[in-house]
């Protein structure tokens, strides 16, 4: 048509967030007075710790309400600096930090930072939605690895040796894991560790916005930590979203080598330019305040956790690898491909996804765009309440199959 706006040619290769394009419909069937038990939801159902919520509003009154520096203030990076010491047990100037529009954009921008057209960045699948059409946004190819549900969806040290090659120039490293929940031990760490030190033209990326929540007795030490001579090429990023259940207040960070996060700030002042100043005031006081209500969440997510695989067991044709850690089950399904609904076999994951939605008023995600097309991913990020009448009615649902 003539005087048709064309859009750019870039946006031919990604596509709409897949679990996003969930939270939508789940918001529009409620919207028309459907009950909807949303096991989609990627975010705690906590509220945001009150001591978290005073420091906003004492930044509010203060009158902490214009710009600030970029890359975050002061306060704020150091905040981030201290985290790294207390948690991590690792040394970063705040100088080597940056304060994000959430963990997502902190990515965006590492990548974009750190990959030129044609590198190649490992990326082990099952993986989190955004990474692949992200890298592809960068000009980098995603070289997609596949971690087997028998490893516990975790990469091999024998994988990650067998997936380098000359154009190489990145890993992304993901632990304890969205969709999976998969977590990374520390003999599996040094195992993966060793590969990389054997191989300095590869940068890490660890993602650790669920590093807090893992349900090992003791979490292992960061990768970073273990192996030193990584530092000069890692960045970590991270979030306060799902430690201090802070989704919305979109405050990511990372830490790395000066002259990338240099980059990615010069990337960021052309972007967004600073996260909001209440929500930095709001991390200082997550960052390097008490942690008390850190523990209890993770209990309550890892009993959760322990019900949700009860549940699963008792579903005809669904198997599940126990998660480590975060809040997600990511159960196969390929068994409820061939079974039909009104006459119409499900399918696939999506099928299977979208009969739950439909006749059960359930949501999950499917794994297609985990690159896992035989699972879906449940999200327990719900009151024991809802994941109990969500599971009777997945259970009444799959019940109605030919």
């Amino acid at each position: 048509m003539a005087g048709a706006v064309r859009l750019a040619s870039r946006l031919e290769s990604i596509k709409p967030s897949a679990t996003l394009a969930v939270t939508t419909r789940v918001a529009e069937l409620r919207a028309r007075g459907v009950e909807v038990i949303d096991f989609g939801a990627g975010e705690p159902d906590f509220d945001t710790p009150p001591r978290i919520r005073a420091a906003a509003r004492r930044a509010i009154e203060a009158g902490e309400t214009r710009y600030t520096e970029v890359g975050g203030t002061a306060a704020l990076r150091r905040a981030i600096a201290l985290k790294l010491r207390r948690v991590n047990h690792l040394d970063y100037r705040p100088e080597d930090t940056i304060a994000t529009c959430g963990g997502k954009h902190a990515l965006f921008e590492a990548f974009h930072a750190l990959f030129d057209q044609g590198d190649e960045v490992i990326v082990p699948a099952p993986f989190w939605v955004s990474y692949r059409d992200m890298l592809v946004l960068s000009g980098a190819t995603p070289r997609i690895v596949r971690a087997s549900a028998s490893r516990g969806f975790k990469l091999g040290a024998d994988d990650l040796a067998r997936a380098i090659g000359p154009r190489t120039r990145g890993l992304v490293l993901n632990s304890p894991a969205n969709p999976t929940g998969a977590a990374y031990g520390r003999g599996e760490l040094e195992a993966l560790g060793r590969v990389l030190a054997a191989h300095p033209q590869v940068v890490v990326v660890t993602d650790d916005v669920y590093e807090m929540l893992n349900f090992a007795p003791e979490r292992p030490p960061h990768l970073v930590a273990l192996f030193p001579e990584l530092k000069s090429r890692a960045v970590l990023v991270n979030s306060v979203s799902k430690t201090y259940a802070m989704t919305g207040w979109r405050l990511g960070y990372a830490a790395g080598p000066e002259p990338v996060i240099r980059a990615m700030a010069t990337l960021q002042g052309q972007m967004t330019s600073n996260p909001s100043s209440i929500a930095q005031a709001a991390a200082v006081e997550a960052l390097a305040g008490p942690q008390d209500e850190v523990a209890p969440m993770v209990a309550e997510f890892r009993a959760r956790r322990d019900y949700v695989m009860s549940r699963l067991a008792e579903l005809p044709g669904v198997r599940c690898v126990a998660p480590d850690g975060a809040f997600y089950a990511f159960p196969e399904v390929s068994d409820l491909f061939a079974r039909r609904w009104q006459g119409t076999p499900l399918g696939d994951a999506a099928g299977v996804a979208g009969f739950l939605l439909d006749q059960g008023h359930v949501a999950v995600v499917s794994g297609d765009d985990f690159a896992a097309p035989e699972h879906v991913r449940i999200s327990y990020a719900a009151s024991r309440e809802a994941l109990a009448r969500g599971f009777d009615a997945i259970a009444r649902a799959v019940a109605l199959l030919d």
